[in-house]
């Protein structure tokens, strides 16, 4: 779609057949699965960049990150309570809502990254609880503790995303995110190693990187969207309405929801790799490399589960349920095949994936055992990645929550536990228990869409001031 004419809702196209809605749902997925990829690659390269250095700072950037994306999901699920609102407005022509959406996310994201950075302070004394090792968990706190600035850049520049993505405008997103991995290599590459006349700083350099990259990009995107003029439209001037409790309610009343399906499905992620953080220091480091794959092909799907979003929402909003519930079903299919092609990749060309990530042949020789568990998971987690997009753009979403406590907290990490340490399977035990937990929650997903799809909403989410 283009960046400065996302089209009207009498312009958004109803597709009769699943191949025009595959072309609908790939205009959208393609450049937003791009976007998830950039954005995701700032972590990558935090991991190649540190990896360098020796094991005990690798282990410790698994850490660090493991705690600043588990945290954040607080504020990018309460954000995201924007998304029904936003793509079912658009469908509905009501620029007004939209812009009000905009501001209540924005005043949203400041407010949430508040509870998010005490979160950040208390790093050490958190992965202590959680019995890690004390060197890694102090390294690791002192590289969180860096990028403390950067937690509400990150949420303002989710709303402002959000806010185009559910128009159907994604050009913007991934032009800032590409150029914002040039700018965060060259920081990572300046700060951790001291080029360019910059002390060596490590760990902490990377942690005042993610500062510099993410802050950039919050300034990027509101630039673009003044210059291009992207808000014409959808846009209010602010006033009392965009801090009114009643506006800020129902982006939690959808978000609050998000917030707590994302968190526990990647809270039981975390607590997975803090489970490898009792092995020994180069499981640790070996499951936070093969987690850092998965995670790079999760943003393909997430890419469509995003597109699915807009899609069924815009729909809905134009009073077409039968049309959102066909774009359900092509969205679930396209990302099942994107993440069969991921596995694929993994099985053929391990050795070679691997290596990118670190030279040191224990931690090679621990990831390659569970690698092949991870290429497993791809398409039962590209599912129900995408179902929970559906889900979004309807703006029902508690049934997520629901399933995903069942999958993961009655089964994925109880089995788990169980394999790992009782079994002594060790990493290979954890992995088996979350691909559990995943077939479990995708299978869930699919009937709960067939039942309670798109095709049964009877009318838009109604306004709100």
């Amino acid at each position: 779609m283009s960046s400065e004419a996302p089209p009207s809702p009498k312009e958004i196209v109803r597709s009769e057949s699943f191949r025009g809605e595959f072309r609908q749902l790939f205009s959208l997925a393609l450049p937003v699965a791009i976007t998830q990829l950039g954005y995701m690659l700032f972590g990558v390269v935090d991991l190649l960049m540190v990896g360098r250095l020796d094991t005990e700072a690798l282990s410790a950037c698994v850490l660090g990150n493991s705690w600043v994306s588990g945290t954040l999901l607080i504020g990018l699920g309460l954000v995201f309570g924007m998304d029904p609102i936003v793509s079912q407005a658009h469908g509905a022509g009501d620029g007004k809502r939209l812009g009000r959406a905009l501001q209540q996310g924005l005043v949203l994201g400041v407010l949430a990254s508040i509870p998010v950075a005490l979160l950040w302070i208390w790093t050490e004394e958190a992965l202590l609880l959680f019995g890690q090792n004390p060197v890694s968990a102090e390294l690791a706190a002192e590289y969180v503790l860096a990028q403390l600035p950067s937690a509400p850049f990150f949420l303002l520049f989710t709303a402002l995303r959000q806010y185009l993505t559910g128009r159907g405008i994604v050009t913007p997103a991934l032009v800032v995110v590409l150029v914002a991995n040039l700018l965060n290599a060259l920081s990572d590459w300046a700060l951790v190693f001291g080029n360019l006349g910059l002390p060596e700083l490590g760990l902490v350099g990377a942690g005042i990187a993610t500062n510099i990259t993410r802050g950039s990009m919050v300034v990027m995107l509101a630039v673009w969207i003044l210059w291009r003029k992207l808000h014409v439209g959808a846009w209010v001037p602010w006033s009392r309405s965009s801090f009114r409790f009643s506006g800020l309610s129902e982006i939690l009343r959808h978000g609050l929801p998000i917030s707590l399906y994302l968190s526990l499905e990647i809270w039981a992620f975390q607590i997975a790799t803090y489970m490898a953080g009792w092995f020994e220091v180069s499981d640790l480091a070996a499951h936070g490399v093969v987690m850092n794959i998965a995670s790079l092909s999760f943003m393909v799907p997430l890419g469509v589960s995003i597109g699915a979003v807009t899609r069924v929402g815009n729909l809905i909003g134009a009073g077409d349920p039968a049309g959102a519930q066909r774009t359900a079903w092509a969205a679930i299919v396209m990302g099942a095949a994107a993440m069969s092609l991921c596995a694929l990749t993994f099985v053929l060309f391990p050795s070679e994936i691997l290596g990118l990530y670190t030279d040191q042949a224990v931690v090679i020789s621990a990831a390659a055992a569970i690698l092949p568990l991870a290429a497993l998971f791809q398409v039962f987690d590209g599912v129900q990645v995408v179902s929970c997009g559906v889900m979004r753009g309807m703006g029902s979403t508690r049934p997520a929550a629901i399933f995903n406590l069942i999958a993961y907290y009655a089964l994925a990490l109880p089995i788990a536990w169980w394999l790992g340490f009782r079994l002594e399977l060790g990493l290979e035990g954890i992995w088996w228990g979350l691909f559990i937990g995943l077939a479990a929650v995708a299978a869930m997903l699919v009937v709960w869409v067939k039942v309670r799809g798109p095709a049964t909403v009877s009318s838009p989410i109604t306004a709100a001031e």
